[in-house]
Parts: C-alpha cells; structure tokens; sequence
C-alpha cells in the first residue's frame, strides 16, 4: 500500500511539474528541406501558434489536418494566429512527409521530428496531438486525438488566446 501511495504521489508530481513548466522545448526539429532548427524558435513571438503533430501512416491526423486547413481562410479573418504541422514519422519517412505536405499544397510550415526528440520532450505518446502556444511563447493548451468536428472547439481557444493582451 505504501508503495502505491508513492508511486501515485510521485505520478501527480511529475504532472504538476511538467504543467507548471509550460516553456517550448529547444529540441531541434527539421523542415521539410532537411535543415535543422530548434522547435522554440519555430513560433512567432507575441503571435499564438497552433502545431499538429501527426504522422504519415495516421488516418486520423490526416483528417485533423485537412478539417483545419479547410478553415484556415476563415479562421485567419476572425483572429490573428499560426498554423504549423510536426510529423512525428521516422528519418526512413522523410520523403514520404515532404511528398505528403507537397501533394496536399499545404502553405503553412511543416517540420518533422524524426527521432521523436520532440515528442519526448513534449511527453506524448499517440497522434494525432495538438499544442496551442499563446502569445508569451508557452504552451496554453494540449489535445490529443481527434473527432470530425473537434476543430471547432481548438478554434474557440485560440480566439480566447488571441484576444488576451
């Protein structure tokens, strides 16, 4: 029994601290031409940023994306904010992203995570996973998975981020 009480005090501690520490990692991450940048400085200071993290092989991620690039027009009208995707896949994938992103004309950035630096570092397990990053540059808000329709209420938080000062 103690040994259950320990482990669920050192569980809930580790969550408290990763919620308390809601900086962006400085993993490095690649876009899509192969050059290497760290995730931190991927976002656009004072603006809130949206990120994707999927995967080529995942049907879900892929609807997630094609659901919010479908209201990306009409979202950018109604509040000031980025988009960026993180594929998640690994360096054997690497021209299978770049033909994904290609093929699906998508014109906002697109990196990858090849070795899951980041995704270790961000502590997620399954995509389709979504982190909002307000305008101070940390994290606001993390979502993972994804429902037709779900894309609306990650619209709602971003507009509630975008109108902070």
């Amino acid at each position: 029994m103690k040994k259950l009480i320990a482990f669920t005090l050192i569980a809930f501690m580790g969550v408290q601290a990763f919620a308390q520490s809601t900086s962006l990692p400085t993993t490095n991450v690649k876009d899509l031409k192969g050059a290497s940048v760290p995730f931190n400085e991927t976002i656009t200071p004072g603006k809130v940023t949206m990120i994707s993290f999927w995967a080529t092989w995942c049907v879900p991620c892929k609807k997630e994306i094609k659901a919010i690039r479908e209201h990306l027009s009409d979202w950018h009208n109604a509040a000031d904010f980025n988009y960026m995707t993180v594929s998640v896949d690994d360096s054997r994938a690497t021209a299978m992203v770049r033909s994904y992103a290609r093929s699906q004309g998508w014109d906002f950035p697109a990196y990858q995570d090849p070795n899951s630096d980041l995704k270790r570092a961000l502590n997620f397990q399954n995509v389709p996973f979504t982190v909002i990053v307000g305008k101070d540059g940390k994290i606001a808000y993390m979502h993972s998975g994804f429902a037709e329709g779900g894309e609306a209420e990650l619209f709602e938080k971003i507009k509630e981020l975008a109108e902070q000062k």
